[in-house]
């Protein structure tokens, strides 16, 4: 049973999409989780559907949809670290890598979650999996969480192998999709269009939402 796990992801509803389940499973164990979530996810392309928000509203409304989310997974401990959305990858070296490792020396975790770095496909989900990582990397080695990481470039067993951890999150799923229809200004229109296909009887879908993966980052993984 981990001791604390810290889970740190650039937008709200990163979590939901590939993390929600095992969240979920951890929670129910009585595990105490504490979100950093970067960024408010204020650029974010969708604003409902229909729309109900505009580019002023949005960050407040994402805001109280990360607080829904994370009311639906159990976690308690919340915090929302302030930067721009779209610019971690500006931002002064360090930066948010210091905050990070504040977070850490807090909560004394023995696992984190986040972005492989070089993986996340969007440039604020590869900055943050790297100021994680640097964050960690400047501990003593007996220090060091063991580290989780997503993984969502194209083709990505093909440079990572295939991933180190597969969870089945079955059990909890009604609680992974409550988290994903949380953000509904940004999922509302996909999960829609998800409902009607798991209507059709087409199987995909429901595999990748039972299924979560996860690689440990190579410098951590004797820890395991």
């Amino acid at each position: 049973m981990e001791r604390h796990i810290l889970v740190v992801f650039p937008h709200p509803d990163d979590e939901a999409f590939g993390s929600a389940g095992f969240i979920a499973t951890q929670t129910r164990k009585g595990v105490p989780i504490t979100y950093a979530c970067a960024t408010l996810g204020e650029m974010g392309r969708n604003m409902g559907k229909p729309f109900f928000a505009n580019r002023e509203t949005l960050p407040d409304i994402r805001r109280k949809e990360l607080q829904d989310a994370c009311k639906v997974m159990g976690i308690d401990d919340l915090r929302m670290l302030g930067f721009r959305d779209k610019t971690l990858e500006f931002e002064a070296p360090n930066k948010l890598s210091d905050v990070v490792a504040e977070i850490i020396d807090d909560v004394n975790p023995s696992l984190v979650i986040t972005f492989y770095p070089g993986h996340g496909v969007h440039p604020d989900h590869d900055a943050c999996g790297e100021a994680v990582i640097d964050a960690i990397s400047k501990l003593p080695m007996d220090k060091r969480p063991v580290v989780y990481c997503k993984a969502i470039t194209k083709n990505v067993t093909e440079v990572l192998g295939e991933p180190d951890l597969e969870f089945d999150v079955s059990d909890v799923l009604d609680v992974k999709i409550a988290a994903m229809e949380a953000h509904r200004s940004q999922t509302e229109g996909l999960l829609s269009r998800m409902k009607e296909t798991l209507e059709s009887g087409e199987t995909e879908v429901m595999n990748w939402l039972k299924r979560e993966t996860f690689w440990i980052y190579p410098t951590f993984k004797g820890q395991q």
